[in-house]
């Protein structure tokens, strides 16, 4: 059995998403990934269910849940739809600026749309020459009475043409490096904005990755998040909460290749008996079961954490290493499971070619997995531990 440190009340929301991905998700993933086609009638189904909810608190229309719960509906949607869990963990990811530095005027007047999933969201901070190097960044945002003047791009971004509000960061300081960038909230119809590509992928292929254009695109003062020069901190402390989202997405992409390559197993005979009975493949499935599991307490870790108020260094440590692990889990039983298959496992008719497609952007993108292990050795390094020495000759 999992490990399940749910309530009650927890566990039968989980097992409604749970039903409602096996039910009426499952059969329509392999269509999603070939079609490359955003699948709308997935956003109606959270929105007839009130999952987009789970990601908002009671106030603006929200299910008030929590973190934990929002991360295991990632987590079980990922199991037979990379694409599906995306959604919901964008929904998240492209709302947290408003969660973290809206006023209660900007709050008011977005976050119940996103609530019901009345509009989708996204998150505009790369561009194509700053992934890692937030400082880079060229896209400008300059005054003009009173209002905010965008000029600039920015690519890879998750959504882009199917939300219909951003969370944009631009530099209203040049020369200021992080200290420059400011946080802005653009609408999809705000004059001056377009998307101006939308991005052929590997996997996640019914997901929309695009570029965005600003073309003296003018926003109102009243749309900055925080103070100007804010936006470096806003960012970092939207990706402290919203990496897990990825992780959740990984561990459910690994946990659904574990359970499709053990069915296989058990039915799959060589040499007279199931390919279970063979010692190194049934090796390969404890691994892939015990990684998934491991994977699985970090996640819930984080997520009680941040339901319990845990915020600023321990959260952004414990953040990466679940972001880190999960999705490193998701690459390996990915990996593993098509060759539990053999064969099989590379064809298109079994659907653990398109997981394996579906794990490799989880070590990309929200940081790369190499950022994740700099920015936990880094809080290891401030860390003191010289007491754990004391006595030691």
């Amino acid at each position: 059995m999992a490990y399940d440190p749910l309530t009650d009340e927890q566990r039968e929301l989980r097992d409604l998403v749970r039903t409602l991905s096996r039910e009426r998700i499952a059969p329509r993933a392999a269509e999603i990934d070939e079609k490359h086609e955003f699948p709308w009638d997935v956003v109606e189904l959270f929105r007839d269910n009130d999952l987009f909810g789970l990601f908002f608190d009671e106030e603006v229309g929200g299910l008030g849940t929590g973190t934990l719960l929002s991360l295991i509906a990632i987590e079980e949607v990922s199991k037979v739809c990379a694409t599906s869990g995306l959604i919901l963990a964008v929904q998240e990811l492209g709302s947290l600026g408003l969660k973290l530095a809206g006023s209660d005027e900007q709050k008011q007047q977005w976050l119940p749309r996103l609530a019901t999933g009345e509009w989708l969201c996204a998150y505009a901070l790369t561009e194509s020459g700053s992934g890692s190097d937030s400082a880079a960044m060229r896209t400008t945002a300059r005054v003009d009475n009173g209002e905010y003047v965008l000029n600039g791009s920015k690519r890879f971004i998750t959504n882009a043409g199917v939300a219909q509000l951003y969370t944009v960061f631009a530099k209203t300081d040049s020369a200021a490096g992080h200290s420059g960038i400011s946080a802005f909230v653009v609408e999809a119809d705000t004059p001056g904005f377009e998307v101006a590509r939308v991005e052929p992928k590997m996997g996640i292929r019914g997901s929309t990755t695009g570029e965005l254009v600003f073309e003296d695109c003018r926003v109102p003062a009243a749309n900055r998040l925080g103070e100007e020069g804010e936006g470096f901190k806003i960012a970092m402390r939207i990706l402290d909460r919203s990496r897990p989202g990825v992780a959740a997405q990984g561990l459910g992409i690994a946990q659904g290749a574990t359970d499709y390559a053990l069915e296989y197993a058990k039915t799959r005979e060589t040499m007279g008996r199931p390919i279970t009975q063979h010692q190194l493949v049934a090796a390969m499935l404890a691994d892939m079961e015990t990684k998934c599991e491991a994977a699985r307490g970090l996640l819930y870790k984080f997520g009680q954490a941040v339901d319990e108020g845990v915020d600023g260094p321990e959260l952004t440590k414990l953040s990466a290493m679940t972001k880190l692990y999960c999705t490193d889990v998701a690459m390996d039983v990915t990996t593993d499971a098509v060759q539990v298959l053999g064969g099989y496992g590379y064809i298109q008719e079994y659907p653990l070619e398109r997981m394996m497609r579906d794990a490799k952007i989880t070590q990309i993108y929200e940081g790369t997995n190499q950022i994740q292990r700099l920015v936990i050795a880094r809080e290891m390094v401030k860390e003191q531990r010289a007491f754990l020495l004391a006595g030691v000759g």
